[in-house]
């Protein structure tokens, strides 16, 4: 009985406890689902903002789920604190925590920051043709760890942010129009002057190539075995890779045709007796 009257003690006292947090609970449960909701709000609110204007869909997604976990962040500490745990020992558990997180997590922090600085800095956008780290592609994705290109040859190449934003990039796509610089060469003797009116023709026959900057026909070299020269002109990027291989194919057809002749490296070998040569050798001797 004596056993029955302290579990009867307890439930009571504890009971009496519960029903006095059962308020704060109850206030606590409400202020959760009543977050949430307006998170869901201000997130939906968001998604509709960069539908209207034209953002670039990277820091549209980068924005919105920062947006919503900074929120939920905190709605949690609003929660916590509902229940009574004090502020300061929440601030400082979190705090503990965030550093081993941090220490443990050193790499994959390194690329978060490189992500966050690609996304805010933009040195290129989804659909970019780049250059980084060795490797060259197009921009298929730009998450906050990673960045994923497609080579020419259709292989996915993943690369980690931290190591993208520390190195140098090349963007192809950055600017509307790109710059060719073309070689031909020629024999020593072949007619410069009539090399150079064949190649000026075929560059300002084509549509596609911009006539401002006009387009420049050089002798660049004197090589070893051709006299060299430089086509250069401008083209819109979708015309680009077009004109580049018919006008290398095109140009050395009518190099041809005018009668030039495109040489190779070549080089003469000369085969000495060495009988001969070592009969002068005992002839200087003897002298």
């Amino acid at each position: 009985m004596e056993k029955l009257d302290s579990w009867g003690d307890i439930v009571k006292e504890y009971g009496a406890k519960f029903i006095d947090y059962l308020p704060t609970l109850i206030g606590a449960i409400v202020l959760l689902f009543v977050g949430l909701w307006i998170i869901k709000l201000i997130v939906k609110y968001l998604k509709k903002l960069f539908e209207k204007k034209d953002y670039d869909p990277t820091l549209e997604k980068f924005t919105v789920n920062a947006a919503s976990w900074g929120l939920k962040i905190i709605l949690f500490v609003l929660v916590i604190t509902q229940l009574g745990v004090e502020s300061a020992s929440l601030v400082a558990a979190i705090g503990a925590a965030g550093l081993a997180i941090g220490l443990a997590l050193q790499g994959s922090l390194a690329n978060l920051a490189g992500g966050v600085l690609i996304i805010v800095l933009k040195p290129f956008k989804v659909g970019d043709w780049i250059e980084a780290q060795g490797v060259s592609g197009t921009v298929v994705e730009i998450s906050l760890f990673y960045t994923k290109l497609d080579t020419f040859g259709n292989q996915r190449v993943v690369i980690p942010n931290g190591e993208l934003s520390n190195d140098n990039i090349t963007n192809y796509s950055f600017n509307k129009t790109r710059k060719e610089n073309l070689s031909f060469g020629i024999s020593y003797d072949d007619d410069i002057k009539k090399a150079k009116e064949v190649l000026t023709n075929m560059v300002m026959e084509q549509e596609n190539v911009l006539k401002d900057p006009a387009p420049q026909i050089i002798v660049s070299e004197l090589g070893d075995s051709s006299v060299n020269f430089s086509v250069r002109y401008f083209a819109e990027l979708p015309n680009f890779w077009d004109l580049h291989w018919y006008m290398i194919e095109e140009g050395k057809i009518r190099l041809e045709e005018a009668g030039m002749t495109i040489p190779y490296p070549q080089r003469d070998v000369y085969l000495y007796d060495q009988t001969k040569m070592r009969g002068t050798v005992r002839e200087k001797k003897s002298e």
